[in-house]
């Protein structure tokens, strides 16, 4: 079954005559068109493209199952003339701002706009042959990037310069960039989860924690792990074995049929019970395709339930102000039987000399 119809079952379902899709991602998943500019709207019965004259040769060739239409500097004049009858009109309420939404009400008053951004999040959450294709080989970029890095890496670079190196090692090796701003913490700064690199000079002794990915034919992935510069002392190497265990506990607990949160707990209770649970302030994962956060994820409230073809991470963590932290991340599909880690960069404590 094509995008298309999944999409318009769901319309049915949800009683919509049509759908209106703006954001960049969900234009992708749905036509095809990797532009900047465009706007779809999905019928019962068409499937429209709107764009300005410079992507009309570009969305003709990547959406052939949309007719595209050309649209003048003002995209709403456009959207009133093919939706302004349609009755009840759904719309990404997750990415539409406030003013984008004015002008959906001003070019469509005679509808009823609807929000509904979990259709499609519900689409993409299950990735096809294709897709998972994509992300395979986007996770092979970045274990091979982990795997230039530690030939690269020596105490006294940069952060900002380790950063870059994975950047360059991922683009040579095909990716089109960098899935978000890479998490390269050292030392203290290794407690900061979202720690984006700095100046800081890595030093003897320190823990270093880099969270990176890479962007391939527009599929993202997502890797974390942590080293060390020198011998470690026994509490960093408590801590690793900790989160090292309570990863491999999330990634043994995870099945179709349980909903999000009961992985979450099976390795946040090993963190817990080590006396660190307050050190661990975030979700165990989250989907990841398109773009790097999806749904549905790893949290303590995910109710959502597992399904074979969703694909997920699995990265807890203990961080602790004024000493440092350390955390692990791998990329798991899930199957029927369990589910297949993608992730092959090696997890053992790894130690620069």
């Amino acid at each position: 079954m094509s995008r298309l119809e999944r999409i318009r079952l769901k319309m049915q379902e949800e009683k919509l005559n049509a759908f209106i899709v703006a954001s960049p991602e969900n234009r992708r998943y749905m036509s095809g068109f990797t532009g900047t500019s465009a706007m779809l709207v999905i019928t019962l019965e068409k499937a429209y493209l709107l764009t300005d004259f410079r992507y009309i040769q570009q969305a003709t060739a990547q959406a052939p199952d949309f007719q595209v239409v050309k649209t003048g500097s003002d995209i709403y004049a456009s959207l009133t003339a093919l939706a302004s009858n349609t009755g009840k009109i759904g719309f990404e309420e997750e990415s539409t701002t406030y003013a984008d939404y004015l002008n959906l009400k001003e070019a469509l008053p005679q509808t009823e706009l609807i929000p509904q951004s979990k259709i499609l999040s519900e689409l993409r959450s299950i990735k096809d042959a294709g897709e998972l294709e994509h992300i395979r080989q986007a996770v092979k970029i970045a274990d091979d990037a982990f795997a230039h890095i530690l030939q690269f890496v020596e105490v006294g670079q940069t952060e900002e310069e380790i950063s870059l190196e994975l950047e360059f090692a991922m683009r040579r090796a095909g990716a089109s960039g960098g899935s978000f701003d890479f998490i390269v913490a050292s030392g203290l700064r290794s407690s900061m989860p979202h720690g984006v690199a700095s100046s800081k000079k890595i030093q003897q002794g320190e823990l270093l924690t880099m969270d990176f990915g890479a962007i391939y034919q527009g599929y993202c992935s997502d890797i974390t792990r942590t080293l060390c510069f020198g011998e470690p002392t026994e509490k960093q190497r408590e801590i690793y074995e900790i989160v090292l265990q309570a990863q491999k506990a999330g990634i043994a607990a995870i099945k179709p049929g349980i909903p999000g949160k009961e992985v979450d707990a099976v390795a946040r209770k090993i963190i817990a019970d080590a006396g660190y649970g307050d050190n661990f302030g975030h979700g165990l994962g989250h989907s990841v395709g398109l773009a790097i956060h999806e749904n549905p994820r790893f949290s303590l409230s995910e109710e959502q339930i597992l399904e074979p073809g969703m694909v997920i991470t699995i990265e807890p963590g203990i961080y602790i102000p004024d000493w440092g932290g350390v955390r692990i991340e791998d990329m798991a599909v899930i199957t029927e039987a369990g589910c297949e880690v993608l992730t092959q960069a090696p997890k053992e404590f790894i130690i620069i000399e």
